[in-house]
């Protein structure tokens, strides 16, 4: 039985995941949150499930690499330099970075790189999404890893054709661009929506999440299937064997 430890307990998804542990073939090892004996609860786990802050990542990590335990980070936010220190730590150690855990949305983004790539870039691809009024960081990670299988999809990357939101005179839509708009309000766990336009006709693609159990049964499905894994930089879709 793999035994996991949380790191951000107190939070909404450590609490999440806490509370449905039990319906795997898991157990708690514990968690800790800012302040906590990281280490002790690493040596404690087989394997290390991250919902914390952006700042809390370079320490994290370092535990986790230093005690050779495979650790998940859920923690959305991240910067280029926040990836560089994970592709880093995956020399040493297995990691798993999402910016979404659920096994649905995994889907979703297969689906969107697919559609993207037969469809071609005369259809132009605008991804909605909606969160809690508490979220903190815009557009949501699940919006950039959908962004992402769409540029991916067009053999390119979200930096190069990513617009984050509009507003004034904008002029035409470019060609080939990935548009991202984001909601904020009420207690909205997630919900997300891509969009191909094209001439006379859509296609949409999306997922809500109507709790946020969906992220902690497919976190811990994750971790589960993390543990024991050798070192390297792993993704959702390899957990459903995509």
């Amino acid at each position: 039985m793999v035994a996991i430890g949380i790191l951000g307990s107190a939070g909404r998804m450590g609490r999440a995941i806490a509370a449905a542990i039990a319906e795997h073939d898991a157990r708690l090892a514990g968690g800790v949150d800012a302040g906590g004996d990281i280490r002790a609860l690493a040596e404690a786990a087989d394997v290390l499930v991250d919902f914390t802050h952006p700042r809390a990542l370079p320490g994290n990590l370092a535990v986790a690499v230093e005690t050779r335990r495979p650790i998940l980070i859920g923690t959305t936010g991240l910067s280029p330099d926040d990836h560089a220190a994970i592709d880093a730590a995956a020399h040493e150690i297995a990691v798993l970075q999402t910016g979404n855990t659920s096994l649905g949305v995994t889907l979703l983004a297969r689906l969107v790189r697919e559609a993207a790539a037969r469809l071609g870039p005369g259809w132009d691809i605008e991804i909605v999404e909606m969160h809690h009024r508490a979220k903190v960081d815009a557009p949501s990670g699940t919006a950039q890893l959908l962004g992402a299988a769409a540029a991916e999809g067009r053999g390119s990357s979200l930096g190069e054709l990513a617009v984050i939101g509009r507003a004034g005179l904008t002029g035409d839509r470019a060609e080939g661009t990935i548009g991202i708009a984001s909601l904020r309000g009420g207690s909205v766990a997630g919900d997300h929506q891509v969009v191909f336009a094209g001439p006379g006709e859509r296609i949409e693609l999306g997922h809500r999440a109507e709790n946020r159990e969906i992220f902690a049964h497919g976190a811990i499905t994750a971790a589960r299937w993390l543990a024991g894994r050798a070192p390297g930089r792993y993704t959702m879709a390899q957990v459903l064997g995509l």
